[in-house]
């Protein structure tokens, strides 16, 4: 392909990172002869978020000219298919099941995330009971088909959801894992008599065992389907208009980038895709430092996102949730089986709405400002006290400065605001207010990172803290003390962070299938022949984006005992024969729970590939000055927790700052995306390779 990614030509000098948040839109132009990047936010359009990047992408190009034309690719992460799925905004959507199987949406697993709550809620289903449809046909779990697909009664069926307005549907029929043909069929008929029918088959988007995972994976692609590729289509075409030619490619959840054919087929892999690109600027900032074990945290303007980096390597699920109706309660939401980094997303960012709740106490998110109409000190029309308004009117905001003083704040504004809907209310002064905002919107985060980290089975107090986003720098000092975290990692360029991850991100794809058998009952050959199969549709995937560039390929297997419900994924790749599969399976087992069995059987029950192609990618960095001596700082009163009250702190330019220095707290660090706040008792240390490292002394308030 000769727009290959990973074999730039030498007319293209740029990359383009892009991504789009609920509040701004972020954007990294990588220098690829260089390593340099320029960096650019904006206001992210909320009714379509093409306009926004057309905007910051023009600005970009007048403030380089000739960018544009020079750029290779643009690779854009988008919250547009959680968004839709949060805000109920997808398409006319139906599901076709087997016989006797349309409920499965509501149905769920039967299973309480709460036993004691008799009256739990769950997420709405995004598919209408009236569109939840069924019809005749039958597969068994071994692929041998026991009842043939009555296709008079589809094409009757199908003509009656287009009459009714549908779109897309999604076809999930029993076992469609083990044989595809009914699905198959299913998309045949529709392509022939309603060409405009966008059809999501599960045996396409996750031909894996667990009818429910499968189905709610499946109903979710066919109800974002039809918003993205308009989506990419209006984006491109606005892109072009502003000289960028070249395809825009999609970033994952799973941390890899791939063409947007293969996104518009299958969006239900990009609901993460904003969030993961921080994730792996991290990791690569992780490495640089020699840090193996990171917890990476980021704060945007609608929420915040965490994850862990765990002896060099970023977790990726394939087991996690959307739309829950109780944040810390694993079941309240939908789940999605597709590859995901592990993380979570906290309720909690800049725009977060401070109220009063129904107990008198104050509550802080998951409600928004987002961009529209944003905190009141925004000037925007925001009559809601939010996060940032507080952390203005506490001084750790610039009201100058802000976007390196493209936008001024209205200081006077959020504080009429806090003080009339939250002091007056708890009888406290602004200020007690907007720190109480501050320090509750602080708590949520720790509380969320402490359950995480337990659930990996972690100790923050091990780890440093990598933090990042427009909001991330500020709350960190706070929040690494209330976990007991001495060492953070603070980026140049923290608050389009994220945007940066795109840049370092692999080509990658994975796929799978489910096979239910016993190892005993199973040849290497047989085993063999599905990896390989796999190899090449992952592959192939890869190959529309990178060409012939070389490919690393990854195989695992999910392995338990005959009659478990949960499985262990075993690395694959080099596998001899099948005892070595079951010797790798028995240590890692044992590894987990202490003990393994010998005498009891051993099950296969999906195998997994994913075929990766890494770029190549010159130093990245903006590596600070060796030589010289600090400037003289400015000094601006904040708001210092531990004697709460108002302090002088010391400012600096990020731009400024000399590597090598180190600087004693409170200081304040900013630049045009972020703001970094050291408080007494923390030392910033500038590292010359292009990121700051703040120690601790008293890592417990």
């Amino acid at each position: 392909m000769a727009d290959a990614m990973a074999r730039p030509s030498r007319q293209a000098a740029y990359r383009l990172g892009c991504d789009v948040g609920g509040t701004f839109t972020d954007f990294v132009l990588l220098d690829m002869a260089t390593g340099r990047y320029d960096v650019h936010k904006v206001l992210t359009s909320q009714d379509d978020p093409s306009l926004a990047i057309a905007e910051g992408a023009a600005e970009i190009d007048r403030r380089r000219p000739g960018a544009a034309a020079a750029t290779e690719y643009v690779i854009h992460g988008t919250t547009l298919v959680i968004n839709a799925i949060l805000k109920r905004q997808g398409a006319a959507t139906a599901i076709i099941t087997t016989r006797g199987f349309s409920d499965i949406l509501a149905f769920r697993r039967e299973h309480r995330y709460d036993i004691y709550d008799l009256d739990a809620d769950y997420p709405v289903p995004l598919i209408a009971k009236a569109h939840r449809r069924e019809v005749k046909e039958r597969v068994n779990a071994d692929g041998a088909i026991v009842t043939p697909l009555d296709e008079a009664e589809l094409e009757t069926l199908l003509a009656e959801l287009v009459e009714q307005g549908i779109e897309s549907i999604a076809v999930c029929f029993l076992h469609a894992y083990a044989n595809p043909t009914h699905e198959q069929r299913v998309a045949a008929i529709a392509a022939d008599k309603f060409p405009n029918l966008l059809v999501s088959l599960s045996s396409r988007v996750l031909p894996e065992i667990r009818e429910y995972e499968r189905t709610s994976t499946t109903a979710i692609n066919a109800y974002v389907r039809p918003l993205l590729g308009p989506y990419i289509d209006r984006l491109e075409s606005r892109l072009a208009e502003c000289g960028y030619a070249r395809q825009v490619y999609m970033m994952l959840s799973g941390g890899g980038v791939i063409a947007p054919k293969t996104a518009t087929e299958f969006p239900v892999r990009m609901v993460e895709s904003g969030p993961v690109g921080g994730a792996l600027a991290a990791a690569h900032l992780g490495k640089l430092a020699g840090i193996e074990d990171l917890i990476i945290f980021d704060i945007g303007g609608t929420t915040a996102k965490t994850t862990v980096l765990h002896e060099g390597r970023l977790g990726i699920t394939t087991t996690y949730e959307v739309d829950r109706v109780h944040r810390f309660k694993r079941g309240s939401g939908i789940p999605i089986a597709v590859p995901s980094v592990d993380l979570i997303e906290i309720g909690t960012g800049g725009g977060s709405i401070a109220a009063i709740n129904e107990l008198g106490l104050l509550q802080v998110g998951p409600q928004s400002a987002e961009s529209e109409p944003g905190p009141v000190c925004y000037r925007l029309g925001g009559d809601q006290p939010t996060v940032t308004d507080a952390n203005l009117l506490l001084g750790y905001l610039d009201s100058e400065f802000f976007l390196g003083g493209t936008m001024a704040l209205d200081a006077p504004g959020a504080e009429a605001c806090i003080a009339a809907q939250i002091g007056e209310v708890l009888g406290l002064s602004s200020v007690e207010a907007a720190f109480a905002i501050h320090d509750v919107a602080n708590e949520n985060m720790a509380a969320s990172i402490r359950m995480f980290m337990a659930e990996k089975g972690l100790g923050p107090s091990q780890t440093a803290l990598a933090a990042f986003g427009g909001g991330g720098p500020l709350h960190a000092d706070e929040i690494a003390r209330k976990l007991g975290v001495r060492r953070m990692l603070i980026p140049r360029a923290a608050g389009v962070f994220a945007a940066l991850g795109f840049l370092v991100a692999p080509v990658a794809y994975q796929v799978s299938r489910s096979y239910v058998t016993e190892l005993d009952t199973v040849s290497m050959k047989e085993l063999e022949c599905i990896l390989v199969e796999l190899d090449q549709q992952a592959a192939d995937q890869v190959r529309d984006v990178v060409g012939d560039a070389p490919l690393t390929y990854q195989r695992e297997i999910d392995v338990c005992y005959s009659g478990q419900g949960s499985t262990v994924r075993i690395e694959a790749n080099g596998l001899a024969s099948i005892d070595e599969l079951k010797r790798r399976f028995a240590e890692d087992y044992a590894r987990l729970y202490g003990q393994s069995y010998d005498d009891l059987p051993v099950q296969m029950v999906t195998i997994r590939v994913t075929v990766s192609s890494a770029q190549e990618l010159p130093d990245i960095g903006l590596p600070f000055v060796e030589e010289g001596d600090l400037p003289v700082p400015r000094w601006r009163p904040a708001f210092a927790p531990g004697s709460r009250q108002f302090s002088d702190y010391a400012v600096y330019e990020m731009g400024q700052l000399v590597g090598g220095a180190e600087i004693e707290g409170p200081v304040i660090v900013e630049d045009s995306s972020s703001t970094l706040i050291a408080h007494q008792g923390s030392r910033v240390f500038v590292d010359p390779r292009g990121w700051l490292e703040v120690e601790i002394e008293d890592a417990a308030r």
